[in-house]
């Protein structure tokens, strides 16, 4: 269907143990209380992963720091062969064959003071990279750039297959590190495949898994039509304005911190310090906006069968010099990326209205068009019907409507079917592909 996406399933949440759960905010027999017109059947396993947040000790987080160099000088050193003046990527067998031989070696012995299983996995991890870069340039899947180095600073990583970790006690239990606290905050739907280790920026450890989930398929619910903004976030079909958490406290603290962060002597100590606060206001920033987006995402996806969303022009928008922080601020992409992997996941539709479609010029109510409103223009009083509405609101009425209208024939024509939300009388007309939608016709 035209303007529909549909995306991989990931999911990123926080907790172990053994229970099942059905939604990314709550579990089946919950989400039941809430909706008991929601009616839940099986699918087939999904791969997903499950994050938590890790507290290493002193010793522990020396032997990750060690790990994760390993990790990096191997993913490196195989990268360098392979950008040798005439030679080509040898393949995975060949390059775990080359790291075996350097680990006798007195320049890389080091490597044998850390688990095998996660220096063997970057160069497993290096060849599904240069996989997919080989698969995008032949046309066989999507492209994707060259694999890149790793660096020493930033965000680091490590993962282990089965074979390196186990959780006993509640604790994780990684090779040649130890058992590591883990805070688990939500039960792991079954046993976890692998444990990826990260490091972020602002000095946090967290524990990804794994695991597979047996989804489920939510029926009932109405269509909905959203419309994103920067007064309001989301304007929603059924009347109500979703406001997004207020960063701009937030977001002086990060500006202060990165002022004296640029007053500091480069190397210095101070400047480490200065570094790290800036790190962990921005991952303050974006852990809240992420916090909202997830939890609003999978309201929508657990209240209504049909979402209706708009195309928009990010990076056209941000080209406004005075709107530019506004829109990057809101987090729009992430917003629709979420909604679309929900819905994928839990039977819902996502449908995506086109960005050359009016749902700001036409009454939502008679499907009069009054032109283009200047941004300063919040409530609109349509001359065909008299009625008063609020410019949002009826965008996203537009919005829904437009969604609705939209199907395809045998014969590959676009039907329209509704013409108006607010007399919601079915009207089915015929129109060729790409012709504007009944719904805003004249």
């Amino acid at each position: 269907m035209r303007g529909v996406t549909r995306t991989k399933t990931t999911e990123t949440t926080t907790d172990a143990g053994l229970a099942k759960q059905s939604l990314d905010r709550g579990d089946t027999a919950q989400s039941l209380r809430r909706h008991p017109g929601t009616i839940l059947c099986c699918r087939p396993m999904a791969s997903l992963r499950y994050s938590y947040r890790l507290y290493p000790t002193t010793e522990q987080r020396r032997a990750l720091a060690q790990t994760f160099g390993c990790v990096r000088v191997a993913w490196n050193d195989a990268l360098a062969r392979s950008q040798v003046s005439g030679a080509k990527y040898p393949g995975f067998a060949a390059t775990s064959r080359l790291l075996t031989e350097s680990k006798k070696s007195p320049e890389r012995a080091w490597l044998n003071d850390v688990s095998s299983v996660s220096v063997q996995q970057s160069i497993r991890n290096l060849d599904v990279a240069f996989r997919r870069f080989f698969n995008g340039l032949n046309g066989k899947g999507p492209k994707a750039g060259f694999p890149t180095w790793k660096r020493k600073d930033g965000k680091q990583s490590a993962e282990f297959t089965r074979n390196g970790f186990k959780i006993q006690r509640g604790k994780l239990c990684l090779a040649k590190v130890g058992e590591v606290d883990v805070r688990w905050s939500r039960t792991l739907p079954s046993v976890p495949k692998t444990a990826t280790i990260t490091l972020d920026a602002a000095g946090r450890y967290h524990v990804s898994f794994t695991v597979e989930k047996a989804d489920v398929v939510l029926e009932g619910g109405a269509p909905v039509g959203i419309d994103l903004g920067i007064k309001a976030f989301a304007a929603m079909s059924t009347g109500e304005l979703v406001q997004a958490p207020d960063l701009k406290r937030l977001e002086r603290r990060i500006g202060k911190a990165q002022r004296r962060l640029s007053r500091c002597q480069k190397g210095s100590a101070r400047r480490g310090r200065a570094k790290l606060r800036v790190a962990k206001l921005n991952a303050a920033l974006a852990d809240t906006r992420r916090d909202f987006l997830e939890n609003f995402s999978t309201r929508l996806v657990r209240e209504h069968s049909l979402i209706a969303l708009e195309d928009l022009n990010v990076a056209g928008m941000a080209k406004n010099h005075c709107l530019a922080r506004a829109v990057n601020r809101q987090g729009w992409r992430m917003f629709r990326t979420m909604v679309e992997s929900k819905c994928e996941r839990y039977g819902r539709e996502v449908r995506i209205v086109g960005r050359w479609e009016p749902t700001s010029q036409v009454c939502s109510g008679c499907g009069h068009r009054w032109g283009k409103l200047g941004l300063g223009v919040r409530e609109v009083a349509c001359e065909g019907c008299g009625e008063v509405h609020d410019r949002d609101i009826n965008a996203a009425k537009n919005v829904v409507a437009a969604g609705l209208a939209e199907t395809e024939n045998g014969r590959g024509e676009w039907i329209s079917r509704v013409v108006s939300m607010g007399t919601g009388v079915p009207f089915v007309e015929a129109s060729t592909a790409g012709a504007s939608l009944g719904i805003f016709a004249l």
